[in-house]
């Protein structure tokens, strides 16, 4: 059985903070303990680099490091350990898919597909990537709720898309898109699958074979892991046809004064400069941790959560609900006549945590009329009984209340 309450104990955040409601873990999610005590054992006994050290505390950590692939290769079932790369996080992810795939492969005439409803990062890197090689960017209609289907990114696939790039959880909307399917249909125009996972790895079981998805990025510390860590998945065969973002030690096999270059094998091609080992060492902590709760208990236990919220948020006549049919914990609205921002402050002086504003997807404004929302989303941390609180103070918000706090 899932046990929230007992859950929250590994969360000392929650210890710390006492009364907070935390409903921003789109943004970033708390860190259970096993995920602290591995940064921290990292600090205090073992402080030095990975795979460059002629000693035992070098070797140790190298070991570590490198089983983190085999942690995260089980956790997306990937095939191959070599197919996870570490990265700084989705954003890093999703450039070096960009330039390394993208603006190599790419060439006049090309479409890339997107849709409105996706982040920056998934936006502004093959804006880029058109400048560079004259391909252009087509957008697949969403419906009038935001929801992306089957049908329609049927019709947008056509001849000339060699790339197709979706979230397959919107961070704006929460719904989830039918990666599966989009992915098949894109194959059988030869067209290649990149996916940012950022809302969707932390939250579902993911299972990139299945998926049959060409690329995915994703974030750790959306996932319980520290900050400045991440994972670009990618077919092997991809993976060696993609050009690192970055060159330098770690990265080379040799070079020479001539300018010879040879580069070391996927995945450590990729892998310039001192990585961020403390946060590798903490996204196997965080992977081993949610698996040993149950990618599948969490997911089910988000939805009923997320079913339970908005029900609530429906009963309330002061509240417009973006999106209703949503289930991957992601609830966002606007309190009627008041600006986003200032019912996020206002909510802050209640000890509630969520975001407002445009949560980076400038195009989706497009889709749902406003350009400002407030975001609450959940993590399998969160209870029914913080849902109420919140929906009590949500129903008492006024625009007086809120001026109040700017004032």
């Amino acid at each position: 059985m899932f046990d929230v309450m007992k859950i929250r104990q590994d969360f000392p955040m929650f210890k710390n903070n006492p009364g907070l409601i935390y409903f921003d873990s789109a943004a970033t999610a708390f860190k259970p303990q096993p995920v602290i005590d591995a940064v921290t054992d990292f600090y205090t006994r073992h402080t030095v680099n990975t795979h460059v050290g002629d000693y035992d505390l070098s070797h140790y950590v190298s070991g570590l490091f490198e089983e983190t692939r085999e942690t995260l290769r089980r956790f997306l079932n990937a095939r191959d350990a070599h197919e996870i790369v570490f990265t700084n996080g989705a954003t890093s992810a999703l450039n070096l898919a960009a330039y390394g795939w993208g603006a190599k492969h790419l060439k006049e005439g090309d479409v890339i597909l997107l849709t409105e409803a996706e982040h920056a990062s998934n936006v502004l890197p093959w804006f880029k990537v058109t400048e560079m090689t004259g391909a252009k960017v087509e957008y697949i209609p969403l419906e009038n709720d935001g929801t992306l289907t089957v049908e329609n990114f049927r019709k947008a696939m056509h001849e000339k898309v060699k790339l197709v790039s979706v979230a397959s959880v919107t961070n704006v909307l929460g719904y989830v898109v039918p990666v599966k399917e989009i992915a098949k249909i894109a194959h059988e125009y030869g067209a290649v699958v990149v996916v940012d996972g950022a809302q969707s790895v932390p939250h579902v079981k993911i299972d990139v074979q299945d998926l049959d998805c060409d690329f995915l990025a994703f974030s750790a510390h959306k996932m319980c892991a520290p900050g400045g860590s991440g994972v670009l998945y990618g077919k092997k065969e991809l993976l060696e046809d993609t050009d690192p973002l970055m060159v330098g030690g770690g990265s080379n096999a040799r070079f020479d004064l001539c300018g010879n270059l040879k580069l070391k094998d996927v995945p450590w091609k990729f892998e310039a400069g001192t990585p961020n080992s403390e946060g590798v060492l903490g996204m196997k902590a965080a992977a081993e941790y949610l698996m040993d709760i149950g990618m599948e208990e969490i997911e089910e236990y988000t939805k009923e959560l997320n079913a339970y919220f908005v029900e609530k948020m429906q009963q309330l006549d002061n509240v417009i609900l973006y999106n209703p049919k949503a289930t991957a914990g992601i609830v966002t609205f606007n309190v009627k006549g008041i600006f986003a921002q200032d019912t996020a402050s206002y909510l802050n002086t209640q000890h509630i945590a969520v975001r407002s504003g445009n949560h980076c997807a400038k195009l989706l404004l497009n889709v749902i009329g406003t350009s400002e929302t407030v975001r609450a989303s959940l993590y399998f941390y969160n209870t029914k009984e913080e849902i109420d609180q919140f929906v009590e103070v949500i129903k008492g918000t006024t625009i007086e209340k809120c001026i109040g706090v700017i004032l």
